[in-house]
Parts: structure tokens; C-alpha cells; sequence
């Protein structure tokens, strides 16, 4: 509920013009109030106002937008394009603004918070992602040194110093005005401090320049996605010439690692590239989805000194070895988010697996089992497996061959797992026509009969109500978890596909032309 100064808050910015001629007259204390009133009902002038005036030494969106005392709801998964993009421009005329320097308190700009999600709440619906924020921001440190150096400006703004917090998306589009917004760092007023990184489409030359620009001491997280060519002999001379000591969390791409081509110097390699993540003592989480690391995982990950709370190995090929090591190591009693889908646990190593599950039962948060083949014989190991694990609160199971009456029983023992809150489960396998073959290629996965899914979702649904637990939220996403970062990038990441496949079949076709 909304408290009288917030209610206050809301009249004030109410009438634009009155507000925006008597912002400057507001008491300091009362800015975060105005900010969040002013976010809610997205009044981009007074935002970029206030922002502009910014009378104290912090600009934290986090605690700005989180749940306060006068207006409880949290908002920081508002990335509202108008809103945001207020802040930024107001950032930079915070700098270029004539009020003497001793006014200027700002010293530390944080925009860390901001959650990415696929529908906006704010008025616009339109969202400012990450991939953005990093473009916007880098453009306007850009034009603020053109603007500063053009106008005669008064020569006390070159002292101001802003670090703006923030984390970078660089992509093959962008990495220009990033690169470029990094060099000048030293000599812009508005510093970009990078906390988290993400890179996708570029090559491993700017992959490895930009990072050295970006400050890798800093790095908290690293994900390197998708189109960057990264592999084992590439990942060791990051590693060796590159040090990330705050780093908590790692992605690398799809076949980072492939065993089945590794020589004896390879795996050298692959032990040396363990023994460096064993230096990053604060590593907690590592993603290493799609890479083939059949019977190596042992190398990788038992040099790390720090048990991991999240792993994902989805499609990495694991034999006994692997889920014997995992559900005997250190982090087994340690994991909170648990991948391992494109694995056939249950029929391939079911005692290791309801071992590792029995260790992670105490801390796991997040289980995710996509196309593990699980069918109706599976059901019942399923439920035995999940049921220790009191503190479960998502569980993934999409692309598995069950029916719905296996899926009903599942449900059953789904409503007395206390903290559980969200389930991805896949179509029942009554909806598609009896010839179907798991894993569904995309144009399978679409064909299968609606109104009797949506008849069986609807019983489904049912079992949660009867239980009195409405509060879990079941869904059937076809393609998965919605990835704001690929849903930004998307365009950009089929053009580099494109491209791809035409260098590969042009090099192709001269290869073909040399052996005639």
C-alpha cells in the first residue's frame, strides 16, 4: 500500500510543467521518492530532471527502485525503454549541467539490478535490455567528450568523476562504440565499470580485446555464448594471459570442449585449463552446456577448491564416470541449480543419479531434466528421486516422452514439496500421433493436438487447486525459457549464422576445386 508521501510524491509530478519548474527546490531526501513515482507513471522529462540535479554521492537503482516502506512493489524488473533511456541522457547533462562543481556530489552510478523479463509491466511495453543499456551508455560517454570538447565549457567538469556500474553485452553490432567508450574511460567523466559480461557474435581477437579493456580484475561474470568460436587451445591462452580473481560465474559456448578429438597434448590442456579455474576461488557456477566431455568431467572440476552451486552440463555426453565422480565430489552437497538435460539418467545410470540427488537434496533449488527421455516406467524413480528435495523450487522436464496419466501422478507429488513455485512439463506424449520419435525435431514439436492439451493441462491444473497450491505456476514453453538476451540479438545472431554457413560452404567448395 502507498504511503502519504508517496500519494504526496504522485500529486507533485502530476501537473509536468509545475514539477519540472520546481524540482530544483525539493528537498535532497525527497529524490528517491520523486525518482520512483516519477518511474512508475514514466515521466521521462522530471526523470531526466532529477537525474540531472541529482543532489547525493549515490544513484542506485537497486535500492531506487526495490521494495521500500512507501511504495512496497518492486520494480526493478521495469527495464522501461522511456525510463531508462531518461536516466542515461540525464546522466549526461548531470555532467554537462552549469551548476558550480561543488554541487556535483554524484560519485557512483549503479544499474546492476535491472532484471530482464519478457513482458513489461510499465506503460510503454517497451523494454531498454542489456544489450541496449550497454549501447546507449557507450554512445553517450562518446558524445559527452565530442559535446565537452566542441562547447566552451567550464573546465571544473573534466574533475567530475562518475563510475557507473553496469553490465556489458558487446556483440559484433556494438563492440565499436563499447571499444571506444573503454579507451576514453581515463579521460570521460561518466567511467563504465564493468560487473558482469556477456559476449556473443565476435571474434576471439575482440573477445579477447575488449575484455582487457573492460577491467577482467572487476568481473564478477563471464559468459561467453553462442558465436564465439572458443575452444580448448583458445580457452587456455585466455586463461593464461587473463585473470578473473572475483570471478563467481562462467558460460562457455557449445564445444568449448570436445573430447573425442583430443590428442595427449590436449589433455595436458584440459588439466591445465582445471588447475586455472582452480585459482578463481570465489567460483560458484559454471555452465558448460553442449560441450563433449565424456569421462573428463573428473579433471575439470575436481581441482576447484570452492564447491559449485550451480551446474550446468546439459549434452555433454557424460558416461558412468562422470555421474559417478559428480555424485561422490564436493559439490554434490553444494548444488542449488542442477542441469542435466540430454542425458538419459534414469535409464543409463539411475543409482549414481538418485545418489547425486540424495546429496543435493539439502541445498538443490533448480532441477532441470530435458529430454532425458523420461516415459511412464520413468514416472515412478522420478517421484522417489525429487520427493528428498524439501527445498526444490523449479523443475524442468520438457521434450520427455511421458503421458498425462504419468504426468498426473507426477503432479500428485509435486503439491507436497513445500517451497516449489514454478514446473516446466512437456506435452503429453497422448497428444501426438503414436508414430512420433523422441527427441521431436522442431516441425514435430508443434504438431500435437491443442484442445486435448488444453483439456489436460486444465486436469492437471486441477491437482494444484484441489492441493491448495495455487501458488505453483506450471507451463509448457515449446522452445524453452524465454532468453531476453537472445530475444535483443536475435536478428544479429541469425545474420552471423548466415555468414557462417556461407564462409563454410565457400570453403567448401575451394577445397573441392583444389583436388580436381
Amino acid at each position: 500500500m502507498k504511503t502519504l508521501r508517496f500519494i504526496g510524491a504522485e500529486a507533485f509530478i502530476s501537473d509536468e510543467k509545475y514539477a519540472k519548474n520546481n524540482v530544483r527546490n525539493v528537498a535532497h531526501d525527497l529524490y528517491p521518492l520523486l525518482f520512483k513515482a516519477c518511474y512508475l507513471h514514466e515521466k521521462v522529462e522530471i526523470i531526466h530532471l532529477l537525474v540531472e540535479n541529482w543532489p547525493l554521492q549515490d544513484f542506485n537503482l537497486g535500492q531506487l527502485l526495490c521494495n521500500t516502506v512507501d511504495y512496497p512493489e518492486d520494480m526493478c524488473h521495469w527495464a522501461c525503454q522511456l525510463s531508462l533511456s531518461a536516466c542515461l541522457k540525464g546522466l549526461k547533462s548531470y555532467v554537462l549541467n552549469c551548476s558550480s562543481n561543488y554541487m556535483k556530489r554524484l560519485k557512483v552510478v549503479d544499474l546492476t539490478a535491472i532484471k530482464d523479463i519478457e513482458v513489461q509491466p510499465c506503460k510503454c511495453k517497451k523494454s531498454l535490455g542489456r544489450w541496449a543499456r550497454t549501447d546507449l551508455l557507450s554512445k553517450l560517454c562518446y558524445d559527452l567528450l565530442v559535446e565537452m570538447q566542441k562547447m566552451k565549457t567550464n573546465p571544473l567538469v573534466f574533475e567530475v568523476n562518475i563510475s557507473v556500474f553496469m553490465n556489458l553485452f558487446v556483440t559484433e553490432r556494438n563492440y565499436e562504440l563499447v571499444v571506444q567508450a573503454l579507451l576514453m574511460k581515463c579521460h570521460c567523466p561518466l567511467k563504465i565499470r564493468c560487473v558482469d559480461f556477456r559476449a556473443d557474435s565476435l571474434s576471439l581477437r575482440k573477445l579477447f580485446y575488449v575484455l582487457k579493456l573492460a577491467d577482467p580484475a572487476s568481473i564478477n561474470k563471464l559468459e561467453i555464448v553462442h558465436n564465439v568460436p572458443l575452444e580448448l587451445d583458445h580457452l587456455e591462452v585466455l586463461l593464461n594471459n587473463v585473470t578473473f580473481p572475483k570471478l563467481y560465474s562462467l558460460t562457455l559456448p557449445a564445444r568449448t570442449f570436445n573430447v573425442t578429438r583430443y590428442t595427449a597434448e590436449d589433455e595436458i590442456v584440459l588439466c591445465g585449463v582445471g588447475e586455472k579455474l582452480s585459482n578463481m576461488t570465489n567460483l560458484t557456477e559454471l555452465c558448460l552446456s553442449f560441450s563433449t566431455l565424456t569421462g573428463k568431467i573428473r579433471k575439470l572440476l575436481s581441482p576447484l577448491k570452492t564447491p559449485l552451486k550451480i551446474l550446468e552440463i546439459a549434452n555433454c555426453s557424460l558416461n558412468h564416470a562422470d555421474m559417478a565422480y559428480l555424485s561422490n565430489s564436493l559439490h554434490a552437497e553444494h548444488l542449488e541449480l542442477l542441469d542435466l538435460s540430454g542425458h538419459n539418467v534414469t535409464e543409463l545410470f539411475p543409482s549414481t543419479f538418485f545418489k547425486l540427488l540424495s546429496k543435493a537434496s539439502r541445498t538443490l533449488h533448480t532441477l532441470i531434466l530435458e529430454e532425458c527421455n523420461i516415459g511412464d516406467n520413468h514416472a515412478q524413480m522420478i517421484a522417489i528421486g525429487i520427493v528428498p528435495c524439501r527445498k526444490l523450487q523449479e523443475f524442468k522436464f520438457l521434450g520427455n516422452p511421458i503421458s498425462s496419466r504419468a504426468l498426473r501422478f507426477l503432479f500428485n507429488i509435486f503439491v507436497d514439496l513445500p517451497l516449489l513455485k514454478y514446473i516446466e512439463f512437456p506435452v503429453p506424449r497422448d497428444c501426438y500421433p503414436h508414430d512420433v520419435s523422441y527427441p521431436l525435431d522442431e516441425c514435430t514439436l508443434i504438431k500435437f493436438d491443442q484442445q486435448k492439451y488444453e483439456n489436460i493441462k486444465e486436469d492437471l491444473l486441477s491437482v494444484l487447486h484441489q492441493a491448495n497450491r495455487e501458488d505453483i505456476k506450471a507451463a509448457t514453453p515449446l522452445f524453452g525459457s524465454y532468453d531476453s538476451a537472445i530475444g535483443e540479438t536475435s536478428t544479429e545472431l541469425g545474420t552471423y549464422l548466415l555468414t557462417s554457413f556461407k564462409e563454410a560452404l565457400e570453403h567448401f567448395t575451394s577445397s573441392l576445386q583444389k583436388l580436381k
